[in-house]
């Protein structure tokens, strides 16, 4: 059987993630891609590496022309931000299961899942959208603070909380200069707790794996700090997510929520990931919850339905720390990556930045140096030896 994958750049979910599950699935993947080199170098070593073609995988059409004249299709996938409504249209061409192109694209656009949650009455959250290099001073009637963005955006990358005019223009002309011809979308800031929430669906149903507690930098900036394995969280609060994904039409195949949850307990969307969480979180999914999560996600993409128990374990917590540069320049010092049992407490570590690697100050995820990760029963546990790893080491920055 034939899995076509489409991708960016190599991530960690695909190279140690559903690459893996493809071979133990015995399908043959082809990967399309408009960085070849990179993903060429990224698998030197797996046994089984994916066959790459060249391809503008942001243009469905050539998604579809490429396949077309090639090998025909069982599955077609992809775990991009980016690619997930291309995807679902190669997929729904083919005659294949896959996501449904407009729920992929509300949930990309935050123009379109603000405007689409706003008519549904489930949530009212005043937003705006700025055109590519509208200027920022045409904007009135502003309730500052506002938390604005790229309209597609992912990781951060140029999102700051505003807190008046001056600010907003300034920081909105910086962004238009990085960005020439990207959107921008102002809106309310949400302020509450930072929780994910983790679902699995099929053509019919969907399955909640649980969610993670996040803990964020302080504003201006959003750079995601930690992350806690969270089993369940409160059935009224995970109803009302369920809710709004309903209203976008979300729930095929893997799906990584973010929401904020008020101290009054109401639950208020802050984006949906139509795809599975990143950052090493999703490999972390599989020893939580003792299920072949990858392998689970493909099936679905190639028809079968999700069993009516996942058999998913649930004794178990993680607690991820990332490790941030605080200035730019050289890396010159930090620890190697590895993985170790301490006190029962399944404890890895893995880099993001190479030894050597200069880079300026990007106040994104794109400053993580490193994730240390500790999985066990015990959440005191988890933290603590956490804590003792970060303690015990050196990250070194040269300016």
């Amino acid at each position: 059987m034939r899995l076509y994958v489409l991708a960016l750049n190599p991530t960690d979910s695909v190279t140690e993630g559903f690459l893996p599950a493809a071979a133990r699935l015995g399908l043959d993947v082809t990967l399309l891609t408009d960085s070849v080199a990179a993903h060429a170098s990224a698998y030197e070593g797996l046994p089984n590496p994916p066959e790459l073609r060249a391809c503008d995988v942001r243009d469905f059409r050539a998604v579809i022309g490429e396949i077309a004249g090639h090998h025909r299709p069982d599955a077609i996938f992809s775990n991009s931000d980016h690619l997930q409504a291309q995807t679902a249209l190669a997929a729904q061409y083919f005659g294949l299961p896959g996501k449904n192109w407009q729920a992929a694209f509300r949930a990309k656009n935050k123009a379109e899942t603000r405007r689409i949650l706003n008519e549904s009455g489930l949530d009212t959250v005043w937003t705006a959208e700025l055109a590519p290099d509208q200027d920022p001073e045409t904007l009135t009637g502003i309730p500052f603070p506002v938390v604005v963005k790229p309209r597609e955006g992912v990781a951060s990358e140029d999102v700051a909380l505003v807190a008046g005019r001056a600010e907003l223009i300034e920081f909105v002309r910086a962004v238009q200069q990085r960005r020439t011809g990207a959107a921008l979308l102002l809106e309310e800031f949400l302020a509450g707790e930072l929780h994910t929430l983790e679902t699995l669906g099929d053509a019919t149903t969907r399955q909640v794996l649980g969610g993670f507690r996040t803990a964020v930098s302080p504003p201006p900036a959003f750079i995601e700090e930690s992350l806690e394995f969270v089993g369940a969280h409160p059935a009224a609060v995970t109803d009302q997510v369920l809710a709004e994904l309903d209203a976008l039409g979300v729930g095929f195949g893997a799906c990584h929520t973010e929401f904020v949850v008020q101290a009054d307990g109401r639950a208020r969307l802050i984006e949906v990931n139509y795809r599975s969480i990143g950052d090493r979180l999703d490999l972390a999914l599989v020893q939580l919850l003792g299920i072949p999560y990858f392998e689970q996600v493909l099936r679905i993409h190639l028809g079968e339905p999700l069993p009516a128990d996942l058999g998913a374990r649930a004794d178990l917590t993680s607690y991820s720390y990332y490790l941030c540069a605080d200035r730019s320049g050289t890396l010159t010092a930090a620890p190697e990556p590895f993985d170790r049992t301490v006190d029962g407490i399944a404890l890895s570590y893995r880099t993001f930045r190479e030894l050597g690697a200069t880079h300026p100050l990007y106040t994104t995820n794109r400053d993580y140096l490193g994730v240390i990760q500790a999985i066990g029963p015990d959440r005191d546990a988890v933290h603590r030896i956490v804590a003792e790893f970060v303690r015990e080491n050196v990250w070194e920055i040269t300016p």
